[in-house]
């Protein structure tokens, strides 16, 4: 873990001398040493997440890593907005505030390897020889869960990259940049949301009414985070804070009531609570797709709440007992997440040739496969 984090900083400063060069191949050598620490660090966090502590809440704990992790995907957006266009800029982006804002994040990540390195965290030693070559893939249900995890990092990543292009349309919201930037942590937030709530939620040592209580009082703290968070803003070098009118977030807040609604249907089953989610995110989805103005906007940003349990529940689902194949499934389901380039890419063209609303069809078909490997996917052995 500590050699990922120090990859992942050094893949941060090397934006610095991509800028210095002003070398597009120095900027995509820089995002490749990123992308491998980010990977390394998803192979080595979530096996260990999985395997800390008792099988069955196993899903509860990634859930629980993952909210976390949806802390920062929530947070970023708002800091990346004020570093990149107000702190190292005057109101414009460019190559310089875009590097010393990676730069700034590089020696985060190597102040977190020191941290790890002097932290006392449980190890633990496979005694199973560990298999190689191809007689994995006879675990069908590992298989397809590869496939879902492709189709889920997918359309989730499809949403969140577009989301931005999505409210500066004009039949939806007509906002600047910088505005639409802070209503994506809105969608960010929402994972963060659902993940600390599924921590709950999966965690069969925790009595229903302890548990629903302590999701809605999550769901509620969290909310007002990022309610207040999107309210901070750096104007002339100031910050000023102006908070968002409770009437332009109650469909959001209907999300959140909806989301806790779905956890109690979902009674703490991993698969059910997969299918209902993607269920809910369909017609969500289908909403952005065909609605306009603040409905529009609140349903594709509301998706966030339900995409929420989806890694964790996959993968649990996916490497439940595999056994001596558990590390080698544990990386082909993280390089799964070639998805979240690939899905993007293809809802890119169909921007190009049709309009944005349309594209969205790219995330509904992901979330149909999900529905199926929640259903009878993760079934097959």
């Amino acid at each position: 873990m500590i050699i990922s984090l120090v990859v992942t900083g050094l893949g941060c400063l090397s934006f610095y001398p991509a800028a210095a060069l002003n070398s597009y191949v120095a900027f995509l050598a820089a995002l490749f040493i990123l992308a491998t620490g980010v990977t390394l660090l998803q192979i080595c966090s979530n096996p260990y997440a999985a395997i800390i502590g008792k099988p069955e809440t196993a899903s509860s704990r990634l859930n629980l890593a993952q909210g976390f992790n949806s802390l920062g995907t929530t947070i970023g957006p708002i800091v990346g907005t004020i570093l990149i266009y107000q702190v190292f800029s005057d109101g414009v982006q460019t190559i310089e505030s875009v590097s010393k804002t990676y730069v700034l994040y590089g020696f985060v990540f190597m102040l977190m390897a020191v941290i790890v390195k002097l932290a006392k965290m449980p190890s633990f030693i496979n005694d199973e020889r560990i298999e190689s070559g191809f007689s994995i893939f006879k675990n069908k249900h590992l298989v397809f869960g590869i496939i879902a995890i492709f189709f889920y990092v997918g359309s989730e990543v499809s949403i969140g990259t577009w989301i931005v292009e999505f409210l500066k349309d004009k039949n939806i919201m007509g906002m600047e940049e910088s505005e639409a930037s802070y209503f994506l942590s809105y969608f960010w937030g929402g994972l963060m949301i659902g993940r600390l709530m599924a921590s709950q939620s999966l965690n069969k040592d925790i009595k229903p009414l302890k548990k629903y209580i302590s999701m809605t009082l999550i769901a509620i703290s969290v909310f007002f985070f990022i309610y207040i968070a999107t309210s901070i803003k750096f104007v002339d070098g100031d910050f000023i804070f102006k908070m968002l009118s409770f009437s332009k977030v109650y469909i959001y807040l209907i999300y959140i009531a909806l989301s806790i609604f779905a956890f109690i249907v979902s009674s703490g089953n991993a698969a059910k609570s997969l299918v209902v989610f993607s269920i809910i995110n369909v017609f969500l989805i289908l909403t952005a797709m065909f609605a306009k103005g603040e409905l529009a906007m609140w349903s594709i940003l509301g998706a966030g709440l339900f995409f929420s349990i989806g890694w964790s529940n996959i993968f649990t689902l996916a490497i439940k007992d595999l056994g001596k194949y558990t590390s080698q499934g544990s990386s082909l389901l993280v390089m799964a997440i070639v998805g979240g380039a690939a899905l993007p890419w293809a809802q890119s063209h169909i921007i190009e040739s049709y309009n944005i609303q349309i594209s969205f069809v790219v995330p509904l078909i992901g979330l149909m496969y999900i529905i199926f490997y929640g259903l009878h996917g993760y079934k097959a052995k």
